[in-house]
This record gives C-alpha cells, structure tokens and sequence, in this order.
C-alpha cells in the first residue's frame, strides 16, 4: 500500500533530481530482486494500477482506450492496466496480439482480471480508432532488440495513425532501451511515456526525446539497492551550478579567470566573436580574442571589453594562465596553434575545427592523450559527426549508441567529453555518465555550439582558486552546468529557432533567475 505521494507517477522533466538510468541488465537485476521479495504477480499488478492512475491523471477525459498489447510483459502490464480502466467506467477494447496460452503467469493473471472486468478483447487490429480518446502501446518493451514484424509493426502503424494521442509503457516500441536509437523504421510516437521500476537512458537520448513524448516514471515501490548499477545519471540543474551566480564584494576582475578564444579563420571571425560573448556572459574576469586570420586588424567597437592578442599560441606563459577555447571557426587555420595549445594550456575547451584537426593527425591525439597524465583537463565539445571522426567510424554507428560512443571517446583521449545533440551525453574518465535533460531542436542553428564552448570556458575559468575540486572534477562540472543550462535557455523558446547571440543573452537571463533571491514571506 503506497503512503508517501513521490512514489505515485511523476513527470520527470524538467528535473531537479540525479534520476539513476539503468540499462536492459540493471533493470532485471533490479526487477527480479524485486520479484524475490514479493508475492506472486505483486510487480505487474502495481505496474497496471501505476499506468491507471497516470492516465486517469494525464488524460481525463479519456472515456474509449485502445490498448495494443504484445506477447511478453508489457503487454501483461496493458492487460492489467485494462482491468483496472475498466474497474472506474472507462470503455476498454484490447487487441491481444499472442497466443493466450503462451502468456506467462502473471500476464495470464491479468488477462483473467480483464476478462473479468468485461474488457472487451480481440485478437486482430480491426477496430474503430476514430471512436477513442487513447491509444496504449503495450506491445515491446524492456530489451527489445529487433524492430517490430508482422501484427506489431502493424499495431505501430495504426497508433501512428490515429487522432488520438497514445500512452507507451515502459518505452515506446521500436526504441532500444539502452541507447535511444530507433530498431527499425516502425517505432511508436507516444504522446506520454510511464517508465515503470527504473529509468532508461534510451528514453533521454537519441531518439528517445522525440519518440517517448512527455516522460514520467514509477518506481513501483522499489528502491534501487547497493548492487543496482546505473548506467547513468540524469543530469540537472543544481548537481554542478555555475559558480558565476555568487559574487563577493571583496573581489576583482583577478578573482575570475582569463579565457582566451583562440579561432576565426579566413571567413569564419563569427564563430570565435560567440565564443567570447559567451565567455564574457558567463562571467569571465578578463575575456582575449586571438584570431587565426592574421589579415584582420584587432578590436571591435560592439565588444569594447575583450582584450585582442596576435598569435596568443605561442605565449606559453599565458596559456598557462588561462582557459582556452579553440576550434570555433577554427578551419584548416587551427592547425599550427594546437601543438602549443595541447602542450601548455592549463584548461583546453577543443570544439569545431580543432576536434576535426585532432581527428585527422595521430601526432595531436597523441598529445591530446599526454595532457592527462600531466593533469591538464580537456573537455571535448563533438557532434556526432566529430564524435564519428574521433572515433574512426561513421555518424550512424556514433547515434547508435551514443553512450558508448562517449565511453570510447573519454577511454580514447581521457578527456571529459560533451557529445552533443538530443540528449547531450557528458562523460570523464573514472566518472558515470549524465544524460543532459534540457533542450531541443530550437538549437539547431548555426552558432549555438560555439556559445557552449565559450560558455563552458567563461564558467570554467572562475572555478580555479574558488572551489576545492579535482582538475577533472572542475572540467566536468563546468561542462555538465553549461550544457544544462544552454538547453535550459533553449527550451524557453522550443517554438522556434534560437540565434546564437540571443541564445547567450537567453543563458545570461536564466542564471540570473535562478540567481536572484527568492520573495520572503514575512
């Protein structure tokens, strides 16, 4: 009998909580520690009454319900659902796509409770869909790993298809659980999913965001034990907040760091001018612009505040000093300064054209890699095309499993890594990975990737002397703070396209609300 409300359905994004995300393996550890525990048939019961009460909530006036329910437990969980639907008066039509006498025990349970609640049960998709309020997807779930055939693809297609908006259990079929990547091309576009027992991490990455629709989750009543292993962490807004939101008065622009963006080849000055504005915008003290087009004369009346440098790479004093971004519009320029970069930088930011330079050259991977063992902390910003590159592979094997490809990414160059896209995965050597919960396509414009490195090294130059961390530790925060909040900036505008200089001023305005001290009741 459940007591405490957070243990009832919850929407999971936005989140302020490290949700655990446990892979196909962890969940059935998890699962069957559970079943272990308790009587017979207790966990699909509780997934049923869950999945009731998430609709009876999400969708009220949801009289006629459709459920499309496969041959292994998730389709045990949508005939216990159906049971309990149809319990309160809601009109339940289900299309049993199994034998009935193949089903396991505590699926066929809930095929008797449907029966018995006169649920009306079908063995064939040959139904009115027009006539209902919702469509449920319980036909694959946990550790599917083939695209759905035959009768299910079909059921996919009449979901698709209907008006009405669909429920998926658990995930959505035709999404891996483990990677967020799409099995085949039949794959359910729920308009809500309930992840029962645990969190997949497909459902926050690849194309899980857009499939899954509105996430929320029920635990069942079973909390995760010592030996239950995510396979990563949600990340949110407070784990890693930036440090620029607190200023002391006694400080001075000293107390807050130097970045210097390093990039602007012939024809791209654009994308090194974001970096900075966003490096100055997250609070850098002092903010230097050190171009790759020597062509082009120093200053900029709209930025009057940065500093101009010519051929900072070769200062290695000054790298020492400070928080380098480098790539940003970076071109085939970008090769003759990261040799001094990955030498002597104390905090390197390698994004764009820098991270397609270090694909192309064993020399530089080589002293990408060296940087680690002298405690020089990188953090590498990739899309899944430079992620691929890195790799040696192509785009597709990378959106396959994108976690994978950030452990290889941070097992190959032991750096923290920030593989960008839906679902930004952000990884660092000895560390779980976090998935980024915030963003959305309103990101997909030129420039906004060159706002996150800079923001990325505006917060990172004002952590050192300011929080007691570990260069890795301080690496990785900053990056799983930035990629927070730029998708946090971007969700206030998910109708449309974010340009990249307004971005940064949407990412300077959210920090200062959060920032800002609450009203006091008195």
């Amino acid at each position: 009998m459940r007591t405490t409300p957070e243990l009832w359905p919850q929407r999971v994004l936005p989140t302020r909580r490290a949700w655990p995300l446990f892979d196909t393996a962890g969940s059935r550890h998890l699962e069957t520690r559970a079943q272990a525990a308790l009587p017979p048939g207790t966990l699909m019961r509780r997934a049923g009454l869950a999945l009731a009460r998430w609709t009876l909530a999400r969708y009220p006036d949801a009289r006629t319900v459709w459920i499309a329910a496969g041959p292994g437990g998730n389709g045990g969980d949508g005939l216990h659902l159906a049971a309990e639907l149809a319990q309160v008066g809601r009109q339940v039509v289900v299309s049993l796509l199994a034998d009935p006498a193949q089903l396991g025990t505590d699926a066929a349970e809930g095929l008797a409770r449907a029966r018995a609640a006169g649920v009306r049960l079908l063995d064939h998709l040959d139904i009115d869909d027009s006539a209902c309020d919702l469509g449920v997807d319980a036909l694959l779930g946990l550790g599917a790993s083939r695209a759905p055939a035959g009768l299910l693809a079909e059921a996919v297609r009449r979901l698709n298809a209907a008006a009405a908006p669909t429920l998926a259990v658990d995930v959505p079929t035709g999404l891996a659980c483990d990677s967020g990547a799409r099995l085949g091309e039949a794959a359910v576009q729920a308009h809500s999913t309930l992840a029962l027992l645990s969190l997949k991490p497909g459902l926050f990455t690849g194309s899980g965001r857009a499939l899954a629709g509105e996430i929320a989750f029920d635990a069942l009543d079973v909390g995760a034990g010592n030996d239950d292993k995510p396979v990563a962490a949600l990340a949110h807004a407070g784990e890693a907040g930036s440090v620029s939101r607190a200023l002391a008065h006694d400080t001075h622009k000293g107390s807050y760091g130097d970045v210097l963006v390093i990039g602007g080849a012939a024809g791209m000055h654009g994308a090194a001018r974001l970096a900075a504005h966003a490096a100055l915008a997250a609070g850098a003290g002092r903010t230097f612009i050190s171009l790759l087009d020597p062509s082009v004369a120093t200053g900029d009346l709209t930025r009057p505040e940065w500093l101009w440098l010519h051929s900072a790479w070769t200062d290695e004093t000054r790298l020492r000093a400070s928080t380098v971004v480098c790539g940003c519009g970076g071109g085939e320029a970008v090769r003759v300064a990261l040799p001094g970069l990955l030498g002597h930088a104390a905090r390197l930011v390698l994004d764009a054209d820098a991270l397609n330079a270090v694909a192309s050259d064993a020399t530089l991977q080589g002293m990408l890699r060296e940087r680690a063992a002298r405690a020089q902390a990188t953090v590498l910003t990739p899309h899944p095309l430079e992620a691929a590159r890195l790799l040696g592979c192509d785009t597709a094997r990378i959106q396959r499993d994108r976690l994978t490809a950030t452990h290889a990414l941070v097992e190959r160059f032991g750096a923290v890594v920030v593989l960008k896209g839906s679902g930004t995965v952000i990884g660092a050597p000895g560390r779980m990975l976090a998935i980024n919960g915030t963003g959305n396509a309103a990101l997909a414009t030129g420039g906004t990737g060159d706002v996150l490195a800079g923001w990325i090294g505006g917060d990172w130059a004002q952590r050192i002397g300011r929080i007691a961390e570990a260069p890795i530790d301080a690496a990785r925060d900053t990056a799983l703070a930035a990629a927070e909040l730029h998708g946090a900036a971007a969700d206030a505008a998910a109708d449309q396209a974010v340009r990249a200089l307004d971005l940064v001023q949407a990412m300077r305005a959210e920090q200062a609300a959060r920032s800002a001290p609450r009203a006091r009741a008195d």
